[in-house]
């Protein structure tokens, strides 16, 4: 099923196929439906939003019937009815032979899932612990290749590609190195919880990618000393990406544009999220 609500988004009803776990903090889940055909992205760090049933719930609760006044209805609808909703980027994209079947890939953070940790696992985070095949969601995304929820947008120009993100934007990060093309400089930073995090990538490009784990005592402090010590190559026209915890994604920002000079023009900055706050919290504050 795909149902129209604002072009160039859809609903997609899917479910889940398989899952994998890629290290202590995170989890890949492969989602396919028929209505996948429908979907089109041409971003490497594609936004979607993820409706997810409440325990108990056969599927997400989301009056899809309503088309562009799906919102409203949906915030309507009693606390432990509605969809939990989050918001994703798109790890891969992948299409039969066929052309008509195809899947996607979405990778979660599984903060609080494990035994005795610090911090209390949100509701996306325990159904992608639980997550089994056939589980049904919905899937706010793009049916049109070129559209807004895409930010990584380099310009023509770029002669290098300066990358960093922390848990929630590895997904993104890794689909944009993965893709860069051969003769690309580049140079990246993630910054994960654990050394079993670390992912092995593959790229054309001449990257050099720097794990940072938080562990070992990484953080905010030592990823912006991390950044401040880096040597760049020379570059005249550099491109950069940030993206995870908005804190950290404005300090790097200052950094950037502050202190190494780059045009705040050639700067994308998304804050994924906020210390200390949900994505509720977060949504109702604007």
């Amino acid at each position: 099923m795909t149902t129209a609500v604002a072009a160039p988004f859809r609903f997609f009803s899917l479910q889940v196929v398989r899952t994998r776990r890629l290290g202590p903090s995170l989890a890949r889940v492969t989602f396919a439906g028929p209505g996948l055909r429908a979907f089109h992205s041409d971003g490497l760090d594609q936004s979607l939003s993820l409706f997810l049933p409440h325990p108990g719930q056969a599927e997400p609760a989301v009056p899809v019937e309503l088309g562009e006044g799906w919102w409203q209805g949906w915030r309507e609808l009693p606390d432990d009815v509605r969809a939990v909703m989050r918001s994703y980027t798109l790890r891969a994209l992948r299409r039969g032979d066929d052309g008509h079947t195809a899947e996607i890939d979405v990778d979660f953070v599984l903060h609080g899932v494990a035994a005795g940790a610090a911090l209390e696992a949100g509701p996306a985070a325990r159904w992608a612990a639980g997550a089994a095949p056939g589980d049904r969601v919905l899937v706010l995304g793009p049916a049109i290749a070129d559209n807004r929820a895409i930010r990584f947008r380099p310009p023509e120009d770029t002669d290098l590609v300066v990358v960093w993100g922390d848990e929630t934007a590895v997904p993104a990060a890794c689909a944009i190195v993965e893709a860069l093309p051969a003769g690309t400089r580049a140079r990246v930073w993630l910054e994960v919880p654990h050394a079993e995090d670390v992912q092995d990538l593959r790229t054309a490009a001449d990257a050099e990618v720097t794990w940072l784990v938080r562990g070992t005592g990484g953080g905010p402090g030592a990823t912006l000393a991390a950044l401040r010590d880096a040597r760049f190559p020379p570059a005249e026209r550099p491109y950069v990406w940030i993206a995870g915890e908005s804190g950290c994604v404005k300090e790097l920002r200052r950094h950037f544009v502050g202190e190494r000079g780059i045009d705040r023009r050639r700067v994308t900055f998304v804050g994924y999220w906020r210390r200390g706050l949900t994505e509720e919290q977060l949504r109702e504050q604007g």
